[in-house]
């Protein structure tokens, strides 16, 4: 049985949430505060967070940054009022994999969910080959087993979905892909869903492997089509 951690200081919300998330068949914790939630996704190792911004003790990008930085990759989903870009921007740069804004109907969020946890299988699936083929473009090297990224021997922290992102281009060997595809294949959504999203990650992979980010070399944009690698 697949595990849920709610990080929700609203009671009435982390009931609704929790009742409809174990109708599915989830099993499912709730933190009232963001302290509690930090100790109880490093003790428990749920296969999903769902996280809330504003919350007590200690606040959701807080609790985002401190999950990483002790190196838990489960999905994380903000679930939040604080709908602006810049909220949005730093959130995945922080690490999490979608960002939902409320109010949200229940079943667009077990649909989100289910997608997440489906690309984490899949992910996992796929990260243990039984040779690492290291992929290279410029200076930088990604090794798949391993799933780190290095540009010019200097390890390059990528956020789960962003290093998904990247090997998704990669492996394209310069083929374009569109915005919905990179979607759909990166975050499992089955229909055009804030594809901001692919933008804003793309934005991150940028700063942190290309020389000049406003005149990138490798990831390039294709006018009214999406994204491809340049090698």
């Amino acid at each position: 049985m697949e595990r849920i951690l709610i990080v929700e200081d609203n009671p009435d919300l982390a009931y609704g949430l929790k009742t409809g998330l174990e109708i599915e068949g989830y099993e499912v914790e709730v933190a009232p505060d963001g302290a509690i939630g930090l100790n109880r996704a490093r003790e428990w190792h749920p296969d999903l967070i769902i996280l809330d911004l504003m919350l007590p003790e200690m606040d959701g990008y807080r609790v985002l940054r401190m999950v990483r930085e002790s190196g838990l990759e489960m999905p994380v989903l903000i679930l939040t009022a604080r709908g602006e870009e810049a909220d949005k921007v730093l959130g995945f740069r922080l690490g999490a994999d979608d960002y939902v804004t409320k109010p949200c109907g229940v079943l667009e969020l077990l649909a989100r969910v289910g997608a997440l946890l489906r690309r984490a299988k899949q992910a996992q699936r796929h990260s243990a080959p039984s040779a690492d083929v290291v992929e290279r473009f410029g200076d930088v090297e990604i090794h798949p087993a391993a799933r780190t990224v290095t540009r010019a021997n200097q390890v390059v922290a990528l956020s789960p979905k962003e290093f998904d992102l990247l090997l998704a281009l990669v492996r394209r060997r310069g083929a374009v892909a569109s915005r919905l595809e990179l979607l759909k294949e990166v975050w499992g959504h089955r229909v055009e869903v804030m594809t901001r999203t692919v933008d804003i990650h793309i934005a991150e992979l940028r700063r942190k492997l290309e020389g000049d980010p406003s005149n990138p070399r490798h990831i390039l944009t294709v006018w009214k089509a999406g994204y491809r690698l340049e090698p």
